[in-house]
């Protein structure tokens, strides 16, 4: 249809004349309220930021002559930050003469990996950095999905009750 014509039609249905494709042949466009449109937009964008998921890095420090209890007590801490649907960074720390056995340290590593292979994959090999060895291990993707679900009604959940402890507006604080 002419342009004119469409733009007398959108004048008259009180609607803006908005142009969906420009490269198409011919130019299509679709009569609709553009501050709603707008709007909406926004609000579907805002709803998308709320439901990201926040990816937060921990981290777990060990040296490479570590005591197997202490191994064991660093392995549960790496399996509930991998539990909770974080990514965990692993350091090896040298110091001194360990810097020459850097093999030492990748078998650690390695270790601790194979360890925890049931709660999260290695996203990122052991490498030297340093004084240090790092290595990333993320959790199973299905797996993090699920957790931050959780996390985020226990948030919710832990919200509400803060807002039930609160003492009504123009009462004293229970004793």
């Amino acid at each position: 249809m002419p342009i004119g014509e469409a733009l007398r039609l959108a004048q008259d249905s009180e609607l803006d004349l908005v142009e969906v494709a420009p490269m198409a042949r011919p130019p299509v466009v679709k009569l609709m309220d553009y501050g709603k449109f707008k709007y909406e937009a926004a609000q579907k964008a805002r709803e998308a930021r709320r439901n990201q998921a926040l990816t937060v890095i921990k981290e777990m420090r060990l040296r490479l002559k570590i005591d197997p209890h202490d191994y064991e007590t660093k392995k549960g801490h790496v399996e509930r930050f991998l539990k909770g649907g974080d990514k965990v960074k692993i350091t090896v720390m040298f110091r001194g003469r360990e810097q020459s056995r850097p093999e030492m340290g990748y078998r650690l590593l390695q270790r601790l990996a194979g360890d925890v292979a049931d709660l999260g994959t290695v996203e990122s090999n052991p490498k030297q950095d340093g004084r240090n060895m790092v290595m990333v291990i993320a959790p199973h993707r299905n797996q993090a999905a699920t957790d931050a679900v959780r996390r985020t009604a226990k948030a919710e959940k832990h919200a509400s009750s803060e807002q039930a402890q609160a003492p009504a507006e123009g009462q004293a604080p229970p004793a």
